[in-house]
């Protein structure tokens, strides 16, 4: 129903009275809230230097730090031969980190572990204002132990700033109803937009529901709103596409190829593969109606964030949040339209539904770690309607089984899922139990009188019980004390046990090293990369739709190693300009061998790039390795069409390339590039190029002759370009 002030026009609007001041903080609040982020710090930042970190990215942040032009169009190479499959905003972050402090991993990872700790400040703030203190405590514990949330935070991914930004769009969106003020409305436009240009279209799933909070809680007359999101959508526009505006200035010429798309352009990868592409399928996402999401994270479907893969990344708290949504939402009743209980209790739903529904039914790529966007929406929910259902159970007789019933479902669900985890903490599952029926317990008998202190022991005790799998699940990764995917490889973190049967990590679902990764394709010197893949890359397969060798541990000639198990240390082909060493050796940091990097810069002779690839997870390590560009010819996918035989023949006529690598799993040859014009770049450079016999760059050769065997280095120059 329409309000009499709605009514009005809008020079008519009485001024907003003034809110009353905010009752006195308890005493416990901020050292709850200090704690809890104590808590997320130690999570994110222990043994920060031993985490696998993703290598495609990190060799990014690298050539930002050589090369503004690298930085600002998020090139993989210095040399800005092709970028990455992302917009820059993320490296950019962590680029101007490392050009500060220098490269390394702690430089590096010290901004996105402060967004993350950023992000539980802000969500605590927002479910304060509306819930109180308890409610935001609780929210803020909540995010803070969601395990592939704990995972990711410690990764160099783009997903924890994605998160930030969108939590900060929501909280100022919340404001804006609240004081019906313009300003934090094009704030939260602008973090949404900022957001899309962290991830691209995965930052606007949670928009409609600020949309709609804001178009129906407002106070403000319809005229001033639409005014209001008129600039609003201003600001979003501007925020979200200025980087591909700017990319379509520069000639194509004069700039590297835009990695994921199909023709060299932003707009292209903003609607193709980090678009519907990763609803629908294809555009290299794989999925497309057999099965969906890539492999990596179970079939589509209404239960997907349930199963063996997902369930105990993301799914513990989820149905007590959907029990408090609905039940808050209830007993907001007929309260008025602008009431903030209900906007936030929407927003959040709605957050978490948008979010919870896109992840279940995406045909394409679907990594586990997406659903961290989904924890904040948990989280407050957990928080804001934990305490409207406490509130209805102490006041209201007929609410007095709804508290207790949501706390049963939580514990038969962690106690399931804690059971998947076989041989894994065994004790726990029966402890949660007990503790969980105790609290229950406590909560009806202390229901009523004046036993306050024994029915705020008995919800603590359910928290307590709540967070305990999450909890054990979260201090797997820093600890190193699980099976799965956390335990190393930054393409795909993880974090608990070993649960489930996803590409990328072990039979754990999901992890991109550690243990039982699928295999990693063959470097250059016979070396192996580490297990597991980024955006895009199918299961098994290489970037060119090659079957990859097994294994993912590979010995590098010198007795390096290309990606160790837990507890293993390795060393990569070369220290990093800086001398800082970047998680070398596990999670995909490194791998390239030594010897084969010292041979390429020893007969570089002036050339711009070391070498070409066909990977972007080759080029990348070899990067990290050599400090030197390297191009990647076919992009992460496979099926970029970055380079032409027209382009090779022209670097190298230039003196610009003087080594190709052909073939090997992983590395090139096959259908790399997708197209026929592969095969007409490979039978060139075998017809011109000078074969390198692998014993001028390695001294394992003969140990490693069965798998040099399937992959060459040619040697051209501009006397071979006819």
């Amino acid at each position: 129903m329409t309000s009499a002030t709605d009514s009005r026009p809008d020079s008519a609007v009485a001024p907003d009275p003034p809110e009353p001041p905010p009752a006195p903080a308890p005493r416990w609040s901020l050292p709850a809230l200090i704690a809890i982020l104590l808590l997320a710090a130690v999570l994110y930042a222990w043994n920060l230097s031993g985490s696998g970190l993703n290598s495609f990215y990190s060799a990014a942040v690298l050539s930002g730090t050589q090369s503004w032009k690298a930085w600002f169009f998020g090139s993989l190479d210095a040399g800005n031969f092709i970028t990455v499959d992302k917009p820059p905003f993320a490296l950019m972050v962590m680029g101007l980190s490392c050009r500060v402090f220098g490269y390394g991993t702690w430089q590096m990872m010290a901004p996105m572990v402060a967004a993350a700790l950023g992000t539980i400040w802000i969500l605590h703030a927002s479910v304060k204002r509306v819930f109180g203190h308890a409610a935001a405590a609780v929210a803020a514990l909540v995010l803070a132990l969601t395990p592939i949330t704990v995972a990711i935070n410690r990764d160099n991914n783009p997903d924890t700033l994605l998160v930030l930004l969108m939590v900060g769009g929501a909280a100022l969106a919340l404001r804006a109803v609240r004081n019906d003020r313009l300003l934090p409305l094009i704030g939260s436009a602008v973090c949404f937009g900022l957001a899309f240009n962290t991830k691209m279209l995965q930052g606007y799933i949670a928009l409609p529901a600020v949309f709609a909070v804001y178009v129906y809680a407002s106070r403000l007359g319809w005229r001033k709103k639409v005014v209001n999101l008129v600039l609003a959508a201003v600001a979003l526009a501007v925020s979200s596409f200025w980087w591909a505006a700017a990319v379509s200035l520069v000639p194509t010429s004069s700039r590297p190829y835009i990695g994921g798309s199909t023709d060299g352009t932003a707009w292209n990868l903003i609607m193709g593969y980090n678009g519907l592409g990763r609803i629908f399928g294809g555009e290299g996402n794989g999925g497309g109606g057999g099965g969906g999401g890539g492999g990596f994270s179970g079939t589509a479907g209404l239960g997907r964030l349930f199963n063996d893969i997902l369930g105990g990344q993301i799914s513990w708290l989820i149905p007590f949040a959907a029990i408090a949504c609905v039940g808050g939402l209830v007993l907001c009743g007929r309260a008025p339209r602008t009431d903030m209980t209900r906007a936030a209790l929407v927003l959040w739903g709605g957050w978490t539904a948008l979010h919870y529904l896109t992840f279940a039914m995406a045909e394409g790529t679907m990594h586990p770690y997406y659903t961290t966007a989904l924890a904040p929406g948990i989280a407050a929910l957990c928080g804001g309607g934990g305490v409207l259902l406490l509130r209805a159970f102490r006041g209201d007789r007929r609410w007095a089984w709804v508290l207790p019933a949501a706390l049963a479902v939580t514990a038969i669900w962690s106690v399931v899922l804690l059971r998947r985890a076989s041989g894994w903490n065994t004790w726990l599952w029966p402890t949660v139990a007990v503790v969980m029926a105790l609290a229950i317990t406590g909560l009806l008998v202390f229901r009523s009188g004046n036993r306050v202190r024994l029915l705020a022991a008995s919800v603590v005790a359910a928290i307590v019980a709540a967070v305990a799998g999450p909890a054990a699940y979260a201090w797997s990764v820093p600890s190193g004390s699980g099976g799965g995917g956390g335990m190393g490889g930054g393409t795909n973190p993880t974090a608990g046990p070993s649960t489930g049967s996803g590409f990328g990590g072990g039979p754990g679902g999901g992890g991109g090293g550690g243990r039982g990764g699928l295999g990693g394709g063959e470097l250059p010197g016979g070396g192996t990369q580490q297990g597991g893949q980024a955006d895009g890359q199918q299961p098994g397969q290489d970037g060119g739709g090659q079957m990859m060798p097994g294994g993912g541990n590979g010995e590098l000639p010198g007795g390096q190693s290309g990606g160790q198990a837990p507890g293993g240390t390795g060393e990569t082909g070369g220290t990093p300009p800086g001398g800082t060493g970047v998680a070398t050796g596990r999670g995909g940091m490194g791998g390239a061998s030594s010897e084969l990097v010292s041979y390429l810069e020893k007969h570089q002779d002036g050339a711009k790039w070391l070498l070409a690839v066909s990977s972007s997870q080759s080029a990348a390590q070899l990067i990290v390795s050599s400090g030197e560009p390297v191009i990647s010819m076919w992009g992460w996918s496979g099926s970029d069409k970055a380079m032409t035989l027209a382009k090779l023949k022209e670097l190298v006529k230039k003196g610009e390339l003087h080594y190709i690598q052909l073939g090997g799993g992983g590395m090139g040859g096959g259908g790399a590039g997708g197209s026929s014009a592969n095969s007409e770049l490979t039978e060139w450079v075998q017809k011109n190029g000078t074969a390198v016999k692998e014993s001028e760059y390695s001294s394992a050769s003969s140990s490693t002759s069965s798998q040099s065997s399937t992959s060459t280095i040619y040697r051209l120059d501009a006397s071979d370009v006819s």
